[in-house]
């Protein structure tokens, strides 16, 4: 059975909607953030499988290129691994 949640960012599936992260990411202020705030509050009703599937998904669309703009930092805080969002930076390709 397939879960779907209204968020108004994302719905759960099994590949990352690149046009719901724009969206989201243009609501943002450049800085750092988690994945997790960028997903919206939905994110506290997943699965914890899911949860994982979803964050390595985004973690490879960045290291893939697919939103430039948001920079891999390589650290984790509390809330799991830390993003960058520089939308005006040398990484951003409209």
């Amino acid at each position: 059975m397939r879960r779907t949640f209204d968020n108004g960012l994302m719905p759960a599936m099994t590949e990352l909607d690149l046009k719901s992260l724009w969206a989201a990411l243009a609501t943002r202020n450049p800085g750092p953030f988690h994945f997790a705030a960028l997903y919206g509050p939905a994110w506290a009703q997943l699965y914890i499988g899911d949860k994982v599937k979803y964050g390595h998904a985004f973690l490879n669309a960045v290291r893939a290129g697919k939103l430039p703009g948001v920079i891999d930092t390589g650290t984790k805080t509390g809330g799991g691994r830390l993003y960058l969002w520089q939308p005006d930076g040398p990484e951003f390709r409209p």
